[in-house]
C-alpha cells in the first residue's frame, strides 16, 4: 500500500492556501473539486494566479503608498564616482538584515552624492520583500507635524509615521529647526526605537546636529537612540548632479559646433 502522507499533504497546503486567500465558492466545494485529479490541476493553477496577482496589486499599493517616486536604480550608480564610498556596506544593507534587530541606517555626506537615491533603493528593496515604507522630507515631517493644532490629531500623525516597517527620513540638517521641531523628531524616534528601521540622508554628523536643532535639550538623547543600533555610511565627493550638468552642457556646445554650416560667413 502506498503511503498517502505526501498527497494528504499537499491536499492541506492547498486548502490552506485558499483559507489564506478567503476564496469561500472554492472552499464551500473543496472535497468535489480536489477528488477529481483534472480538477485538481486547476484548483492549483488557480490558487497560483490569484496569489500572484494579488501580490502584484499589494506591490503597487504599497509603492504609491511609500511616496519615494522616480529614483535611479543601484545599478546605474557610478561607484567610482564619489572618492568614498563603501560599497559592500551598501550591497550588505540591500540584503535588508538591519531590519531584523530594528536597526537604523545613516547616510552621510555632501549634497549630490547619491544619499537620497540609495535610501530610495532601500526602501524599493524592502518593497519587494513585502515590508511597508515611507518615503518624506524632514521638512516635510517636521513641519506637518508642527502644524497640527491638536493633541489628537498630532497622536494621529504620530502613529502614522511610526507605522511604516521602514520610514525613509531625506535630508535632516539642510535647515534649521526650532525646539518644538527637535521635540517632535525625538518622540517620532523613541515610537520607533527597537520596533522599526529608519533610514536618515544627512549633509551634517551626529557632532553637527546642535547646529540644525540649535538650543533643544533633546539632542543628545535623540543622537542616543539614533546610533545605538545604527549603520553609518559616509559618502565623500563631488557634486553627481553637479557633474551630470557640467557633461549636458558639454554636449550641447559640442552638438551646436558640430552642425552644418556653423562658422560660415553668410
Amino acid at each position: 500500500m502506498k503511503n498517502s502522507t505526501p498527497v494528504s499533504a499537499n491536499m492541506a497546503q492547498l486548502q490552506a492556501r485558499a483559507k489564506e486567500l478567503r476564496l469561500a465558492g472554492l472552499l464551500a466545494h473543496w472535497d468535489t473539486l480536489v477528488s477529481d485529479p483534472a480538477r485538481l490541476a486547476w484548483v492549483t493553477e488557480l490558487l497560483t494566479c490569484e496569489e500572484t496577482e494579488r501580490d502584484q496589486r499589494s506591490l503597487e499599493r504599497r509603492l504609491r503608498s511609500s511616496h519615494i517616486g522616480k529614483f535611479k536604480p543601484l545599478a546605474d550608480y557610478e561607484w567610482d564616482w564619489p572618492k568614498r564610498c563603501d560599497r559592500q556596506a551598501i550591497q550588505e544593507l540591500m540584503t535588508l538584515s538591519f531590519m531584523a534587530d530594528a536597526s537604523n541606517v545613516l547616510l552621510v555626506g555632501p549634497n549630490g552624492v547619491g544619499k537620497s537615491m540609495l535610501a530610495c533603493n532601500l526602501g524599493h528593496q524592502a518593497l519587494i520583500q513585502g515590508y511597508t515604507v515611507l518615503f518624506i522630507t524632514a521638512g516635510q515631517l517636521l513641519g506637518e507635524l508642527a502644524a497640527l493644532d491638536s493633541d489628537s490629531a498630532l497622536r494621529r500623525r504620530l502613529k502614522h509615521y511610526a507605522a511604516p516597517d521602514l520610514l525613509l527620513i531625506d535630508e535632516v540638517g539642510y535647515l534649521s529647526y526650532s525646539n518644538r521641531h527637535a521635540d517632535l523628531l525625538f518622540e517620532l524616534i523613541s515610537r520607533r526605537y527597537e520596533h522599526k528601521s529608519t533610514v536618515i540622508t544627512t549633509n551634517r554628523a551626529f557632532k553637527e546636529w546642535h547646529e540644525v536643532f540649535p538650543n533643544a535639550a533633546c539632542v543628545v538623547s535623540l543622537i542616543d537612540r539614533l546610533v545605538h543600533r545604527c549603520e553609518i555610511v559616509a559618502i565623500e565627493g563631488e557634486s553627481y548632479r553637479l557633474k551630470e550638468a557640467k557633461a549636458r552642457s558639454e554636449k550641447k556646445v559640442a552638438t551646436r559646433a558640430a552642425a552644418p554650416g556653423r562658422g560660415k560667413k553668410v
